[in-house]
């Protein structure tokens, strides 16, 4: 099928060379002419496993292209993929639709022939809706159909997820789209991915809804890990043993800073939006939303009891900035609180993360990039492990002790207190 991906971000760039990877022809589009330039030339914006190599087999073997010119790409598709951005609006907890809608009018200009529209985009219920009526107010209904096909990516998993999805969901009443939509998904319904045709307004929610109650299990165990630390029981212990019934579920049980990232943040924030708007009360993932809130300040309490509230001149290492493994989105990570805080108090900060030097940091004189573990950790006070990647995983601390006492505190619990202790060096961890 001829695709077009409105958007080159995450979602947009993950999804059309995805596409492409299934024998698609795919046009990604951008007004952003420098980053259409370099992913002509295999020059991928996004830390995501695997895709770089994607994308140069897709352009060579011809299936995949990139362009600035939406009227173009538009003509020579069949369906048309939403994938812009759906930021928090400035002073409010609503989902921003000036991409979305913007998008929706360009369309409506540039179609001659009957196409399916349909948003990837993250869109509150009833966006389906408003997309319909401003392409109607310059285009016959019998030219387009609006469907609603969120997307579920993991970042740093996001390529497994696009081709081995949990469950693919299509919100259309039209059975013409529904047949094409489910006929370009057919090689992912024939592995075994669950596919579900429901109406546009379900599926807009569906993704909302699922996302917001990943969100609670996540503060869920983190307030759990608060009483854990107070009552001296593992965390771990009673993740392992709530997540094995499974009406739970493990996945999204793991103790550690607040949830971040491109997703979680804007989605519980907008879906509490959308229920003032209906005038229903939401009251869990309101709780929700202000503990992860005031996560980042019980941790840096933490920090600060750990060095007896000494902080000025201390040298603390930071292992991992980015919101979780796998990835270089730093959006609301709580090292963008967590740093800040401490260097504002006179700490001595060096921080190490695979996907490189952050520039969000540079306005903080006594925050330093290190190119490398060693260089990262060598004469530290304390070392916070703040990211789970499977560089930090198996780290000789006994090698930085020797000439000083080290404190490590694990936000992600990848180490075992007992082994660590017995090296001499204090271990602190989530909820434990």
């Amino acid at each position: 099928m001829k695709l077009c991906m409105i958007g080159t971000g995450y979602v947009g760039l993950v999804s059309g060379v995805c596409f492409s990877d299934m024998g698609n022809n795919v046009i990604c589009v951008d007004k952003d002419e420098r980053k259409i330039n370099n992913l002509k030339k295999g020059i991928v914006p996004i830390y995501e496993p695997g895709l770089d190599e994607l994308v140069k087999k897709n352009l060579k073997n011809k299936r995949l292209s990139f362009s600035s010119d939406l009227n173009k790409s538009i003509k020579k598709s069949d369906i048309i993929f939403i994938c812009v951005g759906t930021p928090t609006k400035k002073n409010s907890s609503a989902a921003d639709l000036t991409y979305v809608f913007n998008v929706a009018k360009s369309i409506s200009r540039k179609i001659k022939k009957f196409k399916i529209i349909i948003t990837k985009s993250t869109v509150p219920v009833t966006t389906g809706d408003e997309i319909e009526k401003i392409i109607s107010k310059n285009l016959s209904k019998k030219l387009f159909e609006v469907v609603s096909n969120p997307e579920f990516l993991r970042e740093g998993e996001a390529i497994r997820d696009f081709m081995y999805p949990d469950r693919i969901v299509v919100g259309t009443k039209s059975n013409k789209a529904r047949n094409k939509i489910k006929n370009l998904y057919s090689p992912l319904i024939s592995k075994g991915s669950k596919y579900i045709e429901t109406s546009r307004r379900s599926a807009e929610l569906i993704k909302y809804a699922a996302n917001a109650f990943l969100a609670t299990k996540i503060t869920f165990i983190n307030e759990i890990s608060n009483l854990c630390e107070k009552i001296d029981v593992d965390v771990e212990d009673v993740s392992i043993g709530i997540g094995s019934d499974k009406r739970v579920g493990e996945r999204f049980l793991r103790a550690g800073p607040a949830y971040g990232g491109s997703c979680f943040p804007k989605d519980t924030k907008a879906i509490v939006s959308t229920s003032d708007k209906f005038k229903t009360n939401l009251s869990v993932i309101k709780s929700v939303i202000k503990s992860n809130e005031n996560r980042n300040s019980l941790l840096l309490s933490k920090i600060y009891s750990i060095l007896k509230n000494k902080i000025k001149n201390k040298k603390i290492t930071f292992l991992g900035v980015t919101f979780k493994a796998n990835t270089d989105d730093m959006r609301d990570s709580s090292s963008l609180k967590l740093i800040p805080a401490l260097s504002n108090k006179g700490a001595i900060i060096n921080y190490y993360d695979p996907t490189g030097y952050k520039r969000i940091f540079s306005k903080y004189k006594n925050v330093t990039y290190s190119s490398s573990i060693n260089e990262a950790i060598n004469k530290s006070d304390l070392i916070i492990i703040h990211t789970e990647w499977n560089d930090f995983k198996s780290i000789d601390f006994k090698k930085y002790s020797k000439s000083k006492k080290l404190i490590i505190y694990d936000l992600r619990n990848l180490y075992s207190r007992s082994k660590i202790n017995n090296m001499g060096i204090k271990y602190y961890g989530i909820g434990r």
